[in-house]
């Protein structure tokens, strides 16, 4: 099957009508429940790009999700997260017998409009990491979620009253506080997962200096060797952090003065042939980057040698 162009919805109302549901009992905010959602008959893969937030947790049978280029199954309950322009691509089996459990929140920036989640929101990065890492939620856990879900469906079903945004705005700030909480337990939890990427970055990293990458495409960066590994720059970074207490860059340029070091010792290279061999393109660039790292120039870290 070919990824298919994303449709894209625009409102709340379109989902429910696209996916068969009754109309929303409010424009800018919706609690679905899975098992209601109308499912087609045969294989089918559809990507959509949606103009709003959704946060949603399930467990069913027959429904594969891509984010970025990882993919998950969904008998486990995972939790995930999309903001408005995301795109995600669902693949659904239907000659499976589907089991749906689960529910779906979304909710339109507009409803956001004049509160201080509207700016606040942008702190949460686990928005970011909707295209490669789930959430995968302990039972404990799943039940906190659930709960904080039911209160924000029960309060807008309600008749709507001057306190309505702001108790549903605190009930969602909740959510995500919470969620944010059980994101760095995964970090914690998941240490041989994340010591695996880290391996694998040190693999990348010596193969990039050893098959003169460098020469090729210059410097690494922080977006090359987060592609390769299939994560967001982000949730490398945050690996890292908690790994080495260092960010993706300070990792990188520590590899780098390594193989500089190297070349120092070993070679009659001159600095600024092997600024060049390094990727740099200006020799000084090299050397003030040498300097900060190690508190010596280049040649006075050669002249050690000697």
């Amino acid at each position: 099957m070919n990824n298919p162009t994303p449709i894209r919805i625009k409102t709340i109302a379109e989902f429910h009508q696209f996916r068969g549901l009754p109309k929303p009992q409010h424009p800018l905010i919706s609690v679905i429940n899975y098992a209601d959602i109308k499912q087609h008959s045969g294989k089918e893969k559809m990507s959509w790009l949606m103009d709003y937030y959704s946060v949603s947790i399930k467990r069913t049978t027959n429904i594969n999700l891509k984010y970025g280029q990882q993919s998950y199954d969904f008998d486990e309950g995972i939790m995930f997260f999309m903001a408005p322009g995301q795109i995600l691509t669902v693949t659904t089996d239907t000659s499976i017998e589907p089991k749906h459990t689960g529910w779906m929140l979304l909710f339109h920036p507009d409803f956001l409009w004049n509160t201080s989640l509207a700016k606040a929101i942008k702190k949460y990065e686990f928005f970011d990491y909707t295209v490669n890492e789930a959430l995968f939620l302990s039972e404990k856990e799943e039940l906190i979620i659930g709960n904080i879900i039911k209160n924000i469906e029960l309060e807008y079903q309600a008749n709507i009253d001057n306190f309505s945004q702001n108790i549903i705005i605190s009930l969602i700030e909740s959510l995500l506080n919470y969620s944010e909480r059980f994101y760095n337990r995964q970090f914690i939890t998941r240490k041989i997962t994340n010591h695996k990427i880290l391996d694998k970055l040190e693999e990348l990293l010596d193969n990039y200096f050893r098959n003169d990458e460098l020469l090729k495409s210059g410097l690494p960066n922080v977006q090359y060797f987060a592609d390769q590994l299939n994560v967001s720059v982000k949730y490398l970074s945050n690996i890292l952090k908690m790994l080495t207490g260092q960010s993706t860059q300070h990792h990188i340029h520590d590899k780098l003065i390594e193989k500089a070091k190297e070349k120092l010792s070993t070679t009659d290279l001159s600095v600024s042939e092997i600024a060049y061999t390094l990727g740099f393109e200006h020799s000084q660039s090299f050397s003030k980057l040498f300097k900060i790292k190690t508190n010596f120039t280049p040649l006075e870290f050669r002249q050690s040698f000697n």
